[in-house]
């Protein structure tokens, strides 16, 4: 799979459900110490590569950072614009679980955010489920400790590392989710009920106060009774006042802007080579 030869072998609802993304930044600014986004790649369950773009930068490419981005300058040629890759991406991973090796760097470069209970990181799952003996475990470590390949002996390739990292991911994936924390669970469970209409919705607010004002002849309904009824409303509030969230940021996250100077995300000083850390 890492290398893109493995057949589909999906589980039942794993098919559609799980995406992993990657990307390679290069270097710009001064000795090109700043990171910018150039390359971003997502795959499916399966490997199959679902996207995968150069993007265009807004500044003078100081350090294509070749031998561990893999990008060069014949690559920008067919570059795409920022934010129609960003737009692209996001709509890729609305609703999914995302799957990434230190994945909050490949969003902090994207100007996305995605919700938290649908997010899987292989480094800290790895690091919390010791998998390796290492707090924050590299990619390369990981393919080699799992399936004993030599990985990033050169350039490296943000398809094969999102193929890596979900093939890591689908090793362990029912131990890591059976091991996530209870409040991821129950924000799929209320993302579930988001599905229920508007109407449907506004018909249990509007049955609940009915049911409020039409009882000042009858007879007062028990205490069990109550009590369902205000939990009744309590839920159809709750449920509105999140499809509203919903609404404005769909997918549950929100959508930065960039600031239309440049897509640098991460600044060092110099001889700090972070990226060299993150696979």
């Amino acid at each position: 799979m890492i290398l893109g030869e493995s057949t589909e072998i999906r589980p039942k609802k794993a098919a559609t459900k799980y995406v992993a993304i990657d990307c390679e930044m290069v270097g710009v600014g001064f000795e090109g110490q700043e990171s910018s986004l150039a390359r971003v790649s997502v795959v499916n369950f399966d490997g199959t590569v679902l996207l995968d773009e150069i993007v265009q930068q807004k500044e003078r490419v100081v350090d294509y950072r070749t031998q561990y981005s893999g990008i060069r300058p014949t690559d920008m040629v067919n570059a795409k614009l920022f934010a129609d890759v960003q737009n692209r991406v996001a709509k890729l991973l609305e609703g999914k679980v995302l799957v990434g090796h230190a994945v909050w760097n490949d969003l902090k470069a994207l100007l996305l955010s995605h919700p938290r209970y649908l997010i899987r990181d292989t480094q800290v799952l790895a690091a919390k489920h010791k998998v390796v003996k290492s707090p924050r475990p590299a990619l390369r470590h990981l393919v080699a400790h799992e399936f004993g390949m030599a990985f990033h002996t050169g350039e490296h390739s943000s398809i094969t590392d999102a193929r890596a990292t979900m093939a890591i991911f689908r090793l362990h994936r029912k131990v890591w989710e059976t091991g996530l924390p209870r409040i991821y669970q129950q924000a799929a469970s209320l993302k579930k009920l988001l599905n229920v209409a508007p109407a449907e919705t506004s018909e249990l607010l509007s049955d609940d106060e009915d049911a409020k004002t039409s009882t000042t002849d009858a007879k007062a309904p028990t205490s069990k009774k109550r009590k369902a009824e205000d939990a009744s409303a309590e839920t159809a509030k709750v449920i509105l006042q999140a499809k509203k969230r919903a609404a404005t940021f769909p997918g549950g996250g929100r959508k930065g802007v960039s600031s239309g100077l440049s897509t640098v995300v991460k600044h060092k000083d110099k001889g700090a080579s972070w990226w060299k850390e993150l696979k």
